[in-house]
């Protein structure tokens, strides 16, 4: 596809983003079984239910410009899935690996941010409101994520980390 206009560009973004999220789904799934404080699970098991609803935004997007979602390979959320399953390989220990997989869901959230942030402003640059404001709620929504994980991390397992033997 040759990128020739914002609109092409924004649809370009858009099939990276879906790329992104489904690969995102494989991975908490991954980061789910692997972390071992509870309230971690909980936060990743929601995230998941999330994401499908962020797909679902994205597919209706989609559809409303005529393009199909697919055709497109994010690499670099291949690569922050890579680094979370590098770090689940190595074992370290349980509170260790609960911290690392936090800062590895936080680098994430991070990508999505600036990813949803950019597609919204091209919605409504090309005088999409309506899309603009369905990518809007993912950004909050991805926001609202980031700063649970943060929260999680403060109270609870960087302290454990921190005294892991």
């Amino acid at each position: 596809m040759g990128l020739e206009t914002l609109k092409d560009l924004y649809v370009e973004e858009l099939k990276d983003l879906y790329s992104a999220e489904k690969q995102i789904i494989k991975g908490l799934a991954k980061m789910t079984k692997a972390a071992s404080h509870p309230e971690l699970k909980q936060a990743f098991a929601r995230h998941a239910e999330m994401t499908e609803k962020h797909v679902e935004r994205l597919e209706r997007i989609c559809a409303d410009l005529e393009v199909s979602p697919r055709g497109k390979k994010c690499v670099g959320m291949e690569g922050l899935i890579e680094e979370a399953a590098d770090l689940i390989r190595e074992k370290p220990d349980a509170d260790v690996l609960d911290a690392g997989l936090i800062a590895a869901a936080q680098h994430v959230e991070h990508y999505e941010m600036a990813g949803y942030g950019c597609v919204r402003t091209y919605a409504r640059q090309l005088g999409y409101a309506d899309q603009a404001e369905l990518l809007q709620t993912t950004l909050d929504e991805e926001g609202t994520s980031d700063k649970i994980l943060t929260e999680i991390a403060e109270r609870s397992i960087n302290l454990d980390a921190e005294v892991a033997d």
